[in-house]
């Protein structure tokens, strides 16, 4: 008989200020190292002012992870020191592998209102893979597949496998898979994910409840009071749910219906050794890729 999967931790995400002057607002990071594994990051932009947004992440190196950036509204320009450039508009995806290293820039650009709204997850590389060739995967729009099942439920497949029906990126390693998934009021979402893979939600909209028991005592509630939720376990946006192991999940939607991320993996189990953009097995492979950026050899590849 499948298990459900309970919720293991609840985390609410924190304002935080990045790159040139980036407010965002972060949901896990370094100090939950390896709690996600294998993330190691997730970072929520959302503003509709943009001063908090127009200043970008200029120029720098990435080695040894992924980031995935989805968009929901607005547009973010980018452009690396191989060549590459390009923006990633509203509805789009870029799964960017920095593997043996890139240098590149990210700059956001709201709607003509000044909306911008979008994530970014840095996924790691184990250490077979840490020193491959840099490559992007820009996914359009109109190239992710969104399904409607018969509840009414609507998934838009970015990476894995719904009903037969495949997202456009495939061939990871980690084996991961993000959707992002909308509940109507009062209905339910059931859907199996990978044993032993991390699995986490982040609610975008709505509010909603994420294991069948709804006791909010059974788990670690971090950076929150107790009394902060109701009695039930209802989880609102920018809210994190992490699960315990089991064979799928069973999410429902309260009156106003539910939007939400859902990202999976299978865990690296290496040691991260992890300073700023760089991610690595060891101190000293962070050093030398230090080193390496210093004196200008920390380019290995002439393409993305």
């Amino acid at each position: 008989m499948d298990a459900v999967r309970k919720i293991r931790k609840v985390l609410k995400s924190k304002p935080t200020l990045e790159g040139a002057g980036v407010h965002l607002k972060r949901v896990f990071g370094y100090q939950h190292v390896p709690q996600f594994d294998p993330f190691l990051l997730l970072d929520d932009f959302h503003s509709n002012n943009p001063d908090d947004y127009m200043r970008g992440f200029p120029w720098h190196p990435h080695r040894g992870i992924e980031t995935i950036t989805y968009i929901l509204h607005g547009e973010v320009e980018h452009g690396d020191s191989l060549g590459n450039k390009g923006v990633i508009k509203s509805g789009n995806v870029q799964w960017m592998t920095a593997g043996s290293g890139i240098i590149h820039q990210e700059m956001p650009k709201g709607q003509a209102d000044g909306a911008l709204w979008g994530f970014q997850l840095w996924a790691n590389l184990p250490a077979s893979h840490k020193m491959m060739a840099p490559r992007y995967r820009d996914v359009q729009h109109q190239q992710i597949p969104e399904i409607r099942l018969d509840n009414g439920v609507t998934v838009r497949i970015i990476c894995g496998e719904i009903n037969d029906i495949k997202g456009p990126v495939q061939d990871i390693v980690i084996d991961p898979e993000h959707l992002d998934v909308t509940v109507p009021p009062g209905t339910s979402f059931a859907h199996r994910v990978g044993k032993a893979y991390t699995v986490f939600a982040y609610v975008i909209e709505g509010k909603g409840y994420f294991e069948p028991e709804r006791d909010p005592y059974g788990y670690e509630v971090e950076g929150r009071n107790y009394f902060d939720f109701k009695r039930e376990c209802l989880i609102e946006p920018e809210n994190l749910v992490a699960f315990e192991d089991g064979d799928e999940v069973l999410i429902s939607a309260e009156d106003e219906g539910l939007r939400f991320l859902l990202i999976s993996g299978k865990p690296i189990r290496e040691p991260v050794a992890w300073y700023g953009p760089i991610v690595m097995n060891t101190q000293e492979e962070l050093r030398i890729a230090f080193d390496e950026y210093e004196r200008g050899t920390f380019l290995k590849h002439n393409q993305g």
